[in-house]
């Protein structure tokens, strides 16, 4: 008789700093010869897009096609993953400098961008709530919400709205840091229920639960969303805007840019809901008894205890100032003297960084000269995925500087013949949303919405509306995990397998391209802005 297996420890494996490999996670014998046969193709499939690129007889000025060849084999590389994701982003960004795209320190210097920073510090704090069981006590709070944790449905959703109304005003990016450690609390007791009841094999994979996967991808995507609400959202809605008023002269206010995009963020929440639900249906929609259960842990839980309150202190110290500039903006105007001030002081890297010092400042036994955080518990985080979306901002800035991004967009419109508002709109989206999936969306908006004005201007076309949707289009990107900062976070949970975020991805790029083309034009008319 067969040994029985040892049941999973959820909680090590869930709340565990690392992001493994897919091939180290278990799956079923289906699984494992797809996974073999994408990996084998990704081998041998991206040196071959990129050779045969690289030798096409095209005529590209300077070094764009060189650029162009290597950007595609690492998409390849990204896409069927036969190595870590990081490694495959290391190549390319190797291969540009090998292969003369660019002087090293060129190519090296956005890798020191303030994003970077907003990672390390917001990992570390997020490390920090996980050691001392921070996020556990605020999922326990979470589920007993009133009908809240009866609902696996109802808990995505829930974690969805509060993640849209907070990157309303408080960057994508730190929204996602901030919330992760919840949502995996939140997952963790799912997946303890699950195990407890039967629902799931004793050592089953708690990372590869669907519902895990709709929980991850809704926090992520949620925040791109939520972003597009405001102009301090996201950082290309003020680029958007920026370019829009210099090119027409017309101002978007505040409240203008809110009432035209509130019709649209309302209705891709909902459509955001019914993709992921649909495309990664919880394995159980009810949890019975979890009210019990909730209440008993909370009790185990007891008084906060000072690491926790130490760790309370440095989040709630970093997310006041991250939410300060944003504030100041509201209240002394986006071009007030004031405001340039704080958001440069206030950059959200260093306020990062700072929060997270406070850890290891911050004393839980002064005696022993203990502190809330030591070196090695904060050396434990992801430095994987801070790696991969170095080298996604790195080709973001190739793709800007060398003019490759500019010369799609230009001999794509003339090869298309774009004569009129819609053809030109839905061609701004449609390139903003793939230059995002490869690039960061601040590079997708600096470099798209400067190719769509004048196109429009040419055609004698009012160029504010094809630029709008091009500047919403740009915060799209939802394939990859270097298409985003929060996608990057998410998917450095674990939970996330690089095939269903594609999955999930392209079906919520192609919805939310048809409501911005649909329904953005009638907003920002009934606004009285075109």
């Amino acid at each position: 008789m067969a040994p029985k297996p040892s049941a999973t420890d959820v909680e090590n494996v869930l709340l565990s700093a690392h992001r493994e490999s897919l091939g180290s996670e278990r799956l079923s014998a289906g699984e494992e010869r797809f996974e073999r046969r994408r990996k084998t193709t990704g081998l041998w499939l991206a040196p071959l897009v990129t050779v045969v690129f690289l030798v096409l007889p095209l005529d590209l000025a300077g070094n764009q096609q060189t650029l162009a060849g290597i950007l595609l084999g690492v998409v390849v590389l990204w896409v069927c993953e036969p190595l870590p994701l990081p490694v495959s982003g290391f190549i390319g960004v190797a291969a540009t400098v090998v292969l003369g795209v660019a002087p090293v320190d060129d190519v090296l210097e956005p890798f020191g961008s303030s994003t970077i920073f907003t990672f390390i510090g917001a990992f570390v704090i997020a490390q920090a709530m996980l050691k001392h069981g921070v996020a556990r006590r605020f999922a326990f709070r979470v589920l007993s919400l009133p009908g809240v944790g009866s609902s696996t449905t109802r808990i995505v959703i829930a974690f969805g709205a509060i993640t849209c109304l907070l990157s309303a005003f408080v960057s994508n990016t730190a929204t996602v840091a901030m919330l992760l450690p919840t949502a995996l609390g939140i997952l963790t007791v799912i997946a303890k229920l699950m195990q407890d009841r039967g629902v799931v094999a004793a050592d089953f994979d708690p990372r590869r639960l669907r519902v895990g996967t709709a929980l991850m991808l809704m926090l992520a995507y949620g925040a791109s969303v939520g972003g597009l609400l405001t102009p301090v959202g996201s950082p290309p809605n003020l680029i958007g805007r920026a370019q829009i008023e210099e090119a027409t002269g017309v101002r978007i206010s505040f409240l203008d840019w809110v009432l035209s995009a509130l019709p649209v963020c309302l209705l891709m929440f909902v459509v955001l809901a019914v993709v992921l639900l649909l495309l990664n249906k919880p394995e159980i929609r009810r949890i019975e008894g979890v009210r019990e259960y909730v209440a008993e842990e909370r009790e185990k839980l007891g008084a906060l205890t000072r690491a926790e309150k130490n760790t309370l202190i440095a989040f709630g110290f970093t997310v006041t100032l991250w939410i300060v500039p944003a504030i100041v903006g509201l209240l002394a105007g986006n071009d007030s003297a004031l405001y340039k001030t704080i958001s440069d002081r206030l950059d959200e890297g260093i306020v990062a960084v700072l929060g997270a010092s406070l850890l290891f400042l911050l004393p839980v036994e002064w005696k022993r000269r203990a502190f809330t955080l030591s070196w090695p518990d904060a050396a434990r985080i992801d430095w994987g995925t801070i790696m991969l979306f170095g080298a996604g901002i790195i080709f973001g800035s190739l793709l800007a500087s060398s003019g490759l991004a500019k010369t799609i967009g230009e001999s794509t419109s003339g090869a298309l013949g774009l004569a009129s508002s819609l053809p030109i709109t839905l061609f701004g989206v449609l390139l903003a949303i793939l230059v995002s999936e490869t690039t960061s969306n601040t590079a997708a908006a600096s470099v798209v919405v400067p190719i769509v004005i004048p196109i429009a201007v040419a055609a004698g076309v009012d160029p504010l509306m094809p630029a709008l949707a091009a500047t919403f289009a740009a915060s799209f990107g939802f394939m990859l995990p270097v298409a985003t900062p929060q996608n990057a976070i998410v998917y450095g949970s674990g939970t996330v397998p690089i095939t269903r975020m594609i999955r999930s991805g392209v079906a919520f790029d192609v919805c939310g391209a048809i409501l911005i083309v649909a329904l953005l034009p009638l907003t920002v008319a009934l606004v009285g802005l075109g």
